[in-house]
């Protein structure tokens, strides 16, 4: 199939590095990228993954987050595993 339709589209610089830094681990272009979420809303006839507003405490804990507020740290991945274990 041909490729001749052109999107243009305005979105944050930060979340375009980070999307590019992502996508180049995965080799995959932003073009690419943009194709196959296109391909996959039309093949799935709307978005295709579940779109939620987060309810009070999941916004407030972000928020908290983003903010670097009641953060919880550990050294290494084994302590993190020891610490759900536990």
């Amino acid at each position: 199939m041909a490729k001749t339709a052109v999107i243009q589209t305005r979105i944050d610089p930060k979340v375009k590095t980070k999307a590019q830094k992502v996508l180049s681990k995965l080799n995959i272009s932003m073009s690419e990228a943009i194709s196959l979420f296109l391909t996959q809303v039309s093949l799935n006839n709307g978005i295709p993954f579940e779109i939620k507003i987060p309810n009070k405490l999941t916004e407030d804990t972000m928020l908290k987050a983003e903010r670097g507020e009641e953060l919880h740290e550990v050294s290494d991945t084994e302590e993190l595993f020891k610490e759900l274990n536990n």
